[in-house]
């Protein structure tokens, strides 16, 4: 699967870009303008089309899942509140733990319990807090990772490693990749889409969703909250159907000649497909988002009427999230919390977690309980696989010794999946006694990635991009297939 990077461009055409780039804000300044340059084509009046690199690819071994939800809480959810009881902070509260604690702001405190209750759910008996009711009735279709651990415990380089595999910036993210390995099941959408909280971006902005070194029809296509989630996709009002043909038709000129001049160039023919998908995104995306054609009970389920702004617009994203899913979009990616903010809108809670954790989980719970309860319902968990992560947990101890709050945690932490492929109602892995390092069975992003191109029908160490010199991979020179979780 590898490829060659394209050359450098030299000077003379690095001007001629410029121009270019001139003429675009000028001459046509709009996907709607250069969407029609893709309905011309495809009535045969425009040349140059070339295969879709949005095509379907068959994967290397017999898939158990085509498509993939990452639901990504952002700020470090505290495992040791939410999905990993340990009495044993119960019965050694305010006490010292008794050995030297790694913490990101060197403030170790107390030993600490959760201000949460946990009970024992489903038919699988797994623990939850309180904290997430509704999550707690879904756990006997959910496979626990208890053992995650990470590289980092600062937000942006455990967020990018989350993503893509790496701390540093710039490299792919999973959803390039699975993108870049399958293609699309619908041409008429991308097949790596991002829904951020409407609230904020994640730490790094769309540094999380980049394609990185892989050609630029990977990168993940961000859409807004609200009524028009993406921007441009109509005409401007002001302009004449011959002056924006003859715009489209000189500027088809331009690309031509561009192409001829320059056939190992990949980022213009990346950005023609990103117009022309632009162009088929005009007749698909009216439905896509008419979320008003659910019914009432399905809206009530995902929380999309809920009084809480925050949860209402999480909500939102999780049920465009199946619609985007069962039209066949690869890779879903949506995203609870954001970068900054006083209060914290994410679930980073080193000032009083009581409060944070509260108010996060009110965001989440439902949305995410409905969107697995509906895609069980329709059938659609059985080719689907919903990955639920955050970038690290948080610490048993408090942050200072007085502290209400949780420092951040990258030696044992909780994520958990669901679909098919997978045990459900299974908890893999164990944090020791109190919650502080992965001691069976540790597991690495690396290993998550590699367990979820396997389920997908993808092998990771054969799905590559030669860059530099190099065939790079999401997995790096890690990664194990986590056999312990398969069905």
């Amino acid at each position: 699967m590898g490829e060659t990077l394209s050359k450098p461009m030299n000077h003379p055409t690095s001007s001629f870009l410029e121009s270019r780039r001139q003429f675009l804000g000028r001459g046509v300044g709009g996907i709607g303008g250069l969407a029609f340059g893709w309905l011309l084509a495809q009535e045969g009046q425009a040349a140059g089309m070339t295969d879709s690199p949005y095509a379907p690819k068959v994967p290397i071994a017999s898939p158990r899942v085509k498509r993939v939800i990452h639901i990504a809480a952002l700020g470090g959810v505290s495992h040791v509140d939410t999905f990993d009881f340990k009495p044993e902070l119960e019965r050694r509260h305010g006490l010292d733990a008794g050995r030297t604690f790694d913490t990101f702001f060197g403030q170790p405190g107390k030993l600490l319990k959760s201000p949460f209750t946990f009970r024992q759910y489903g038919q699988s008996g797994r623990w939850v807090s309180d904290l997430l009711p509704q999550l707690a009735q879904c756990v006997d279709d959910l496979t626990f990772i208890h053992s995650m651990h990470s590289k980092s415990s600062n937000h942006t380089p455990a967020t990018f490693l989350m993503n893509s595999g790496f701390t540093m910036n710039g490299f792919p993210s999973a959803g390039a990749w699975v993108s870049y390995g399958l293609g699309s099941e619908n041409q008429n959408l991308p097949a790596f889409v991002v829904l951020p909280d409407p609230r904020q971006l994640p730490a790094g902005g769309a540094i999380n969703w980049t394609n990185g070194f892989l050609p630029g029809v990977h990168q993940g296509v961000a859409f807004r909250s609200g009524v028009e989630p993406i921007p441009d996709l109509h005409l401007p009002p002001d302009t004449t159907p011959a002056a924006r043909a003859d715009s489209v038709r000189f500027l088809q000129k331009l690309n031509e000649d561009f192409s001829s001049a320059h056939p190992e160039e990949s980022a213009l023919a990346a950005r023609i497909r990103a117009y022309e998908l632009a162009a088929q995104m005009q007749l698909s995306v009216p439905d896509l988002v008419a979320l008003d054609r659910e019914s009432d009970t399905t809206k009530q389920s995902y929380g999309l009427n809920h009084p809480n702004p925050a949860t209402a617009g999480f909500a939102r994203n999780c049920l465009l999230a199946r619609r985007l899913s069962e039209r066949g979009v690869r890779f879903v990616q949506i995203f609870n919390g954001g970068q900054f903010g006083s209060p914290r809108i994410n679930w980073d809670a080193h000032e009083d977690l009581p409060e944070n954790h509260r108010k996060q989980a009110v965001t989440m719970d439902q949305p995410v309980a409905g969107l697995l309860q509906d895609l069980k319902t329709r059938g659609l968990l059985e080719e689907t696989v919903v990955l639920w992560t955050t970038e690290f947990g948080r610490t048993p101890i408090t942050q200072g010794i007085d502290g209400k709050g949780r420092d951040h945690h990258q030696h044992g932490f909780t994520i958990f999946l669901a679909g098919a492929g997978l045990k459900p109602g299974f908890a893999y892995g164990a944090t020791d006694e109190i919650g502080y390092s992965a001691a069976r069975d540790p597991v690495e992003f690396y290993d998550v990635h590699a367990t979820l191109l396997h389920l997908l029908g993808l092998d990771h160490t054969k799905l590559t991009f030669r860059h530099n010199g190099v065939d790079r991979r999401l997995t790096d020179v890690h990664g194990e297939v986590i056999q312990g979780i398969l069905a």
